[in-house]
């Protein structure tokens, strides 16, 4: 997950707030979290490690998704999208949707 500065420090302070019972899940957001500045034309360089967690090997894309973005493995992400077609989106939430 990519988050814009504002919306880093909300998501930062909700996880932080969580109980002790949660501590890998706030490991695993705060511990490998990282600051990284665009350079003059507006690209991002990835760290190797967070490219190696998420799979990502050379296509990537960039999803937004309200207040963050989400980066991802372009075959990770199709292949994810696929099954979730297959399975028809047939969840609640989608149904209370309208259109």
């Amino acid at each position: 997950m990519v988050f814009p500065r504002p919306a880093w420090e909300q998501f930062r302070e909700r996880i932080a707030a969580m109980s002790l019972k949660d501590q890998w899940l706030k490991r695993l957001f705060l511990g490998n979290a990282m600051d990284v500045d665009m350079d003059g034309t507006g690209r991002v360089l990835v760290s190797p490690e967070l490219r190696a967690a998420a799979n990502i090997s050379r296509d990537a894309l960039l999803l937004g998704m309200g207040s963050h973005f989400e980066l991802w493995d372009k075959a990770t992400h199709d292949a994810k999208e696929a099954e979730a077609i297959q399975a028809g989106l047939a969840s609640e939430s989608f149904q209370d949707l309208a259109f």
